[in-house]
Formats: C-alpha cells, sequence, structure tokens
C-alpha cells in the first residue's frame, strides 16, 4: 500500500530539546532520532533522521555474514552542521584487537578515531565493521540495513551497557578509505549508493530514464526540498513515504528527492 510511513520519535541522552523545522519538539524529552517504521515490502531498509547535541558512542555493527540477517551497513547525508562539527569514522592508523580493547577500556580509543569535519550536503557509506561515532551538532539522513544490532565500545561515561567482546571481534582497526566519501552538489541527480545491499539516488524534479530503469517495483521516496505526491497524497520534507512505484509518484520540477529501494525482494 502506498502512502505516508509512520513516524516514531526516540528519545537518546545525545538528542535535542528543539528539533530544526520541520519537525516539532516534544517537551521534557530529548529526540534523538526519527524513524520511519518500514513497510512490509521494504522491510530490510530503515529510513531515520538524526539530530545530535551531544556525541554518540563509539561503535561498530556487525555484517550478514557475522550475524545473518542482522547485519547494518549504512550512510549519512548531512543536512545541517553546526561550526565545528565531526564524525569519526574509522582509525588514524591501523590498530589491533588487544590495542583496540584497551583503547575502548581506558576511553583513548576516541582520540584514535579519524574525526571528520562535515558540513552539509557530505555524504559516507558506512560498511558493517566500521567504528564509527556521530559527533555533536549535526543532523543527517540515515539509510540503512533494517537491523538494531550495536555493539558499543565507548559511551563517554554513561550509563548505558558496552559490547567490548562482541564489538572487537568484528571491528575493522583500520582507517576510512576516502573514496567512500563524496560532497553532494546542492543542485542536480546524482546516484549515491548502488547496491549490493540497497540503492540510493538524489534526484532534483523528476527520476530521467536511467534512474527509473533502475527503480523497478516499491521504492522509498524522502522529500527533502518541496513536496512529492504519491498516489494524490502530498508528502512533505520531512516526512518519508512508499511508492508501489515511480509511476504513483508526481515530483515537484524542481524539487530535491531521496529515493531508497533494498536490493532483496
Amino acid at each position: 500500500m502506498s502512502g505516508a510511513l509512520r513516524t516514531r520519535q526516540v528519545e537518546k541522552p545525545w538528542g535535542r530539546d528543539v528539533l530544526p523545522a520541520p519537525f516539532v519538539d516534544v517537551p521534557g524529552k530529548r529526540i534523538g532520532e526519527i524513524w520511519f517504521e518500514p513497510p512490509p515490502e521494504l522491510s530490510r531498509l530503515l529510513v531515520k533522521y538524526i539530530f545530535t547535541s551531544e556525541k554518540l558512542s563509539v561503535q561498530v555493527h556487525p555484517s550478514d555474514d557475522q550475524l545473518p540477517g542482522h547485519g547494518k551497513e549504512e550512510c549519512w547525508l548531512i543536512v545541517d552542521a553546526e561550526p565545528g562539527a565531526v564524525l569519526g569514522i574509522g582509525f588514524r592508523e591501523p590498530i589491533g584487537k588487544e590495542a583496540m580493547r584497551k583503547a575502548a577500556l581506558d576511553g583513548s580509543i576516541e582520540h584514535l578515531l579519524e574525526w571528520h569535519s562535515v558540513r552539509a550536503g557530505d555524504f559516507f557509506y558506512i560498511p558493517a565493521n566500521t567504528v564509527h561515532a556521530i559527533g555533536a551538532g549535526v543532523s543527517l539522513i540515515e539509510v540503512q540495513q533494517n537491523s538494531d544490532v550495536t555493539y558499543r565500545l565507548y559511551d563517554y561515561g554513561r550509563p548505558r551497557e558496552l559490547h567490548l567482546d562482541e564489538g572487537v571481534a568484528v571491528a575493522r582497526g583500520e582507517p576510512y578509505p576516502s573514496d567512500l566519501h563524496r560532497t553532494v552538489p546542492a543542485r542536480g541527480s546524482l546516484n549515491l549508493v548502488d547496491g549490493p545491499l540497497f540503492r540510493l539516488d538524489r534526484i532534483e524534479g523528476a527520476p530521467d530514464a536511467e534512474v527509473a530503469g533502475r527503480y523497478r517495483g516499491s521504492l522509498l521516496v524522502i522529500p527533502c526540498e518541496g513536496p512529492v505526491h504519491i498516489a494524490g497524497e502530498e508528502i512533505a520534507a520531512g516526512g518519508c513515504a512508499v511508492a508501489a512505484s515511480l509511476d504513483e509518484v508526481e515530483f515537484a520540477n524542481s524539487g530535491l528527492s531521496l529515493l531508497a529501494q533494498s536490493c532483496f525482494a
């Protein structure tokens, strides 16, 4: 069934009291994530907005090979960033398992990460096994495999469970490949991810024939600037909807949208 997806606002200790427009604050709650509940036909794919006022934990996710059905690869499109905002992705230098575990225990792992300065338009693909942490003052759209398995290695003294054995076992102690980061221009259409787990495109206006050829069947549409209409329903920026096919979607001539689709049936 086509139409807007239900949203879920998730409290986080690093979330925000005041959300950016068009999202609405929840008095007395620090909202860190807004999830769009995936439809059954795209259950392997999850879209979120993430808003941070503090650093997230240093964490890592397993792959499907390591934990079948629960692997997690993800990507981030930065929609806003305060001055000095950073993302920690990968290590500055190669590090072994025992050294990584020791650094997680004493907190020095934070300083061994490579911290990347970010601004709106930066895009990062995060493979499974990549140690990472989102810094404060960041707003981003995350498209990911639909898995909630997160192994925390370090959490700045917050009273939350760590998962050192599981996390160190799957973590890759390597620098982050530079070709997995790019800057998305303010206008225009381009492919951001093309499998093998999911595909993602940013388009301006309606998709051209090449993009349309990649999206057969159900897909997610995430308007970023200007609304789209799906089966007659308006979906505004800040929303996410499922469409049975691209034929159901009416795009604004100069609007910007993300298209996402799982590569699995």
